[in-house]
């Protein structure tokens, strides 16, 4: 029989074993390894770089900047009773009308002595035609001469003959009033061009030297250009003899000859994302062929020298800008008014179509503008004329070109909705 010493000791062991084995919470607090820091986050891909020839080169960085990018136009025609006519505005003693609608992107124009308006297009592919005649219910007839082109935006009428101007060649069509139904393929007279899309499509004219006007604009928003880009050459009418006029041009869309001086006077757009107020569209007159340059990229609306190509250069090394049109306007089409319609006041002096800008928080242009030349033949000043697509910063309409018809009205073609209106006098 154990003693009760022994039952003691065996007691008092069993007891700081137990206690030896019972956890031990701040102890086991502290000697507990420290939690793993959460990960990094994975860094974001690397943008991918934008495309020189991309609209979108250049565009700072920023949250006003980034909401900013090229308008696109609805992929359709708008029906003729859905044109925002009632919203148009002329100055007193002109009115307004539809002349031809269902022309979806209708782009540059120009009219054969019969009086059938070509009309061509940038991204549809197509060129039409309007003939003279209104149908039974006093709407013209549009026939589509041309599918499945390369951004056909050019077209010239010469000798019966009509020319369209892709992307890189101009194909002749002869006689083609009596084959609207079936032009053929034509006869290619031009195609020493390039296939840069940046600026690629053409306006092109025929002067009063019977020559082939055509632009060629630089392949991007601010480049150095190669020399065969931005500039203005001219031709014979079968293409050969091509020489460059006019160098510095970065994006002609419109030109057209002074008929006093018979001097070539062009449009130009100016560079995209320097600021939303600069650099001014321009206003241009060639008094040089082949010796002037009008300053892309080294300077820009005669005053601003480009922050990248600019260095080492000044403004007055190049040739000045007749008038500014403001800044990114999208000046396009011009015509000299030589018709008997419009008032004394307008003769003779340059309506510019204006398709509005789109790089800028409060857009500006989508109208057609009158620069008015004063007795030295200088412009004297750029005045609204026909107003009324812009509405609430949004377009409800975006002109293109301008074209004076046998008449002597105005029309005015428009490629966000397909269509061509006719500004004349009377009410």
């Amino acid at each position: 029989m154990r003693s009760s010493l022994s039952v003691g000791l065996a007691a008092l062991v069993a007891s700081l074993g137990a206690a030896m084995l019972a956890p031990l919470p701040l102890l086991a607090q502290e000697a507990a390894p420290k939690a793993a820091a959460p990960a990094a986050p994975a860094a974001a891909p690397a943008a991918a770089p934008v495309d020189k020839g991309s609209a979108l080169y250049g565009r700072p960085d920023g949250a006003g900047a980034s909401k900013l990018a090229p308008v696109a136009g609805p992929p359709l025609a708008t029906a003729a009773a859905k044109l925002p006519l009632d919203k148009l505005k002329v100055p007193d003693g002109f009115k307004v009308e539809v002349y031809a609608s269902g022309l979806a992107n209708a782009r540059s124009m120009v009219q054969a002595p019969d009086g059938t308006v070509f009309v061509g297009t940038r991204t549809v592919g197509k060129v039409y035609a309007v003939l003279p005649q209104p149908d039974a219910e006093g709407r013209r007839v549009v026939k589509t001469l041309f599918s499945g082109m390369h951004r056909p935006n050019g077209v010239a009428v010469h000798d019966g003959a009509l020319y369209v101007a892709e992307l890189s060649k101009i194909t002749r069509y002869d006689d083609i009033a009596k084959h609207l139904d079936d032009p053929g393929k034509g006869t290619v007279v031009y195609d020493d061009l390039p296939k840069d899309e940046a600026h690629g499509w053409k306006f092109i004219a025929i002067g009063p030297d019977n020559k082939l006007y055509v632009p060629v604009g630089a392949p991007g928003n601010i480049n150095m250009p190669p020399e065969t880009h931005a500039q203005i050459r001219r031709m014979d009418l079968d293409g050969k003899n091509a020489e460059v006029i006019a160098r510095g041009v970065r994006n002609s869309v419109g030109f057209d000859w002074n008929p006093a001086t018979k001097q070539l006077w062009f449009t130009d757009n100016g560079r995209d994302w320097v600021s939303e107020d600069i650099p001014n569209d321009e206003l241009n007159v060639l008094t040089e062929p082949g010796k002037q340059h009008f300053g892309f990229p080294f300077c820009h609306q005669g005053s601003f020298t480009d922050p990248e190509y600019g260095w080492g250069h000044s403004c007055s090394e190049f040739t000045p800008p007749a008038a500014l049109l403001g800044p990114h306007t999208a000046s396009l089409g011009m015509r000299f008014n030589t018709g008997g319609m419009f008032p004394e006041a307008y003769k003779n002096q340059i309506f510019i179509a204006q398709h509005g800008s789109w790089n800028r928080t409060q857009k500006l242009g989508g109208d057609v503008v009158v620069a008015k030349l004063g007795t030295d033949g200088k412009v004297a000043s750029v005045e609204p004329f026909l107003t009324g697509f812009l509405q609430d910063n949004k377009y409800v309409g975006r002109p293109v070109d301008v074209l004076f018809i046998k008449d002597g009205s105005m029309l005015v073609s428009d490629d966000f909705n397909g269509a061509i209106y006719r500004v004349s006098t009377g009410k």
